[in-house]
């Protein structure tokens, strides 16, 4: 694959909770760009951002944002009524996808195994649990693992949970009340039309969350995965489908559950992120590492993607 040589708005950066990972996800995709001879501006995102892009007037607009509101449709619907090309996926699709609700009733009618659950006002699970311990809270439309809470017997949360504990229960009003499913936490990167590989996260304790994530030598990534074959081509089959079921665009991640005691029935997947991180401890660049593809190169294949989709295809030089 080559591009012609672009002028390419990174836009990252933000207010939502994944502001630094944002902001490490943009910065490399920048210098990654301006390795390959691409013009770029860099865009902290803040209130005047339609002003900015329109005075940037890139070629094609890389949308290094996380969570709100960047990954939830509306910077998506703000690009699209500028006219501007942007990458991964748009507005309807981003939609659904960032609210986890939204996403098992586009996904599970089609046969995608998702865990069952439903939505609960905070003020319910001070009261009585939501389900059976053990079980999850987590807030219907954040990424990364952010206001993840598990609650088993044990706990300490209190029972019922108590109002003055730290947790989720603080920051939102309600949250997704899910079973718990002991076993293996697995992730399968998709771009474009294929899915890349499936990765094992073992975190060195507690479980995968945001800092987990994005502190170096807290978790390790296993990949490809040691796990059967039969378990590795279900991950790619379930994350290519559901991308292409949600209509995602450029790449997208599915993060899974899986309990090694049931075999396939105990694989279940917990959701899709439309806008990956591209940071150095991210999952997408190291499956596609794996793969032979570099970062640069990764970069790239997201924009062609973009182009190929647009009305227009760019075709000029770097302004």
């Amino acid at each position: 694959m080559s591009l012609p040589l672009l002028h390419v708005a990174v836009l990252m950066g933000g207010w939502s909770s994944e502001r630094p990972v944002s902001l490490m996800s943009g910065e490399g995709v920048a210098k990654a760009l301006e390795s390959k001879g691409h013009k770029v501006t860099r865009i902290d995102m803040d209130r005047d951002v339609a002003l900015r892009l329109s005075e940037a007037r890139p070629d094609v607009v890389f949308n290094a944002l996380h969570g709100t509101p960047g990954e939830d449709g509306t910077v998506q619907g703000m690009m699209d009524l500028m006219g501007l090309t942007y990458t991964h996926s748009g507005l309807a699709t981003s939609v659904i996808a960032i609210d986890k609700e939204l996403t098992k009733q586009a996904l599970v009618p089609h046969g995608i195994p998702m865990p069952g659950g439903r939505v609960v006002k905070c003020a319910e699970i001070h009261e009585r649990d939501p389900l059976p311990r053990p079980y999850v809270l987590k807030p219907v439309n954040e990424g990364s693992s952010v206001g993840v809470a598990i609650v088993t017997p044990e706990g300490n949360y209190g029972n019922p949970i108590a109002r003055d504990v730290t947790g989720p229960w603080q920051e939102f009003d309600e949250l997704l009340a899910e079973p718990y499913i002991r076993g293996r936490e697995l992730t399968t990167a998709v771009i474009g039309d294929r899915a890349l590989l499936v990765t094992e996260l073992k975190p060195k304790s507690g479980f995968y969350d945001f800092d987990s994530k994005y502190t170096d030598g807290l978790t390790e990534h296993v990949c490809p995965a040691e796990i059967p074959d039969e378990i590795a081509q279900a991950c790619k089959d379930l994350a290519l489908r559901s991308h292409q079921l949600l209509g995602c665009k450029g790449t997208s991640r599915a993060d899974f559950r899986w309990d090694d005691t049931q075999g396939i029935e105990g694989l279940f997947l917990l959701e899709v992120n439309t806008q990956p991180g591209m940071t150095p401890l991210s999952l997408v660049p190291e499956q596609a590492r794996a793969c032979g593809m570099d970062y640069p190169e990764l970069v790239e294949a997201i924009i062609a993607e973009a182009l190929a989709d647009a009305p227009k295809a760019t075709k000029a030089g770097a302004k």
